[in-house]
């Protein structure tokens, strides 16, 4: 296996199954589920790596029982971010910021959260940063446990068992095998590229509505101006 070169090497997924095991890749799929300091974890390669590893025999254990601790462990973390939601409430909207809490975080959550309801439990299980803190601001809007329940249980069994299946299908393939750390950087770049269209839309978005502002403007001062040229008002005052 070589290294993946994409940050340091302490995140590289590779390094972290060889140092920690499956203990380890259990416990950063928990963090990464539901702990605010989770958030910055590479969820998706691990888990791809951790099913290719298994598949290649390093990882000595069934890939079934992998798969089902996996999913165990995302589930547990999301309902560890929902209860701690539900108990900070409203103040995680006014925590300052710190090196490990970004309040960004939590506002892209909650809009993730706004505008896709209950099943963002689902897809945000495949959005790095935001897959973090989803449960949380579920746990903050008081979503109805039962349906938290339930979009928890499927959101991780899709993210947890699917894409360490992938991996362990995957790697099977000679060429996968090869070229693993080009297959990871591009996990890596997929995972992120709903958070880059997002930032794209926004982006354009406003700048769209500063233009609109920006036409509408002149027009609204030079109707409503008292006395102004061809105002409602200079007409009737020379009557």
């Amino acid at each position: 296996m070589t290294t993946l070169a994409l940050g340091p090497s302490w995140l590289d997924p590779d390094y972290l199954i060889g140092t920690f095991g499956l203990i380890g890749v259990l416990a950063i799929v928990f963090a990464e589920s539901g702990l605010l300091i989770g958030f910055f974890l590479p969820g998706d390669s691990l888990l791809f790596t951790t099913g290719l590893l298994v598949t290649a025999g390093t990882l000595d254990y069934p890939l079934w029982l992998v798969c089902v601790l996996v999913v165990f462990a995302a589930i547990i973390g999301d309902q560890v971010g929902y209860l701690f939601g539900r108990k900070v409430g409203p103040a995680l909207f006014k925590r300052p910021d710190s090196r490990l809490f970004k309040q960004e975080n939590v506002e892209k959550a909650h809009e993730f959260f706004e505008k896709y309801g209950p099943k963002s439990l689902v897809l945000a299980r495949f959005v790095p940063v935001v897959r973090t803190f989803t449960p949380i601001i579920a746990g903050v809007s008081r979503m109805n446990y039962r349906s938290f329940i339930i979009f928890n249980v499927i959101g991780g069994t899709l993210w947890g068992a699917g894409v360490t299946l992938l991996g362990a299908a995957l790697g099977k393939i000679a060429f996968v095998n090869k070229h693993i750390e080009m297959i990871l950087i591009a996990i890596v770049l997929i995972s992120v590229l709903p958070i880059v269209i997002e930032f794209l839309r926004a982006r354009s978005k406003s700048r769209k509505a500063a233009l609109t502002a920006g036409h509408q403007d002149p027009a609204a001062s030079s109707s409503d101006t008292p006395g102004a040229p061809g105002g409602g008002r200079g007409r009737h005052a020379k009557r």
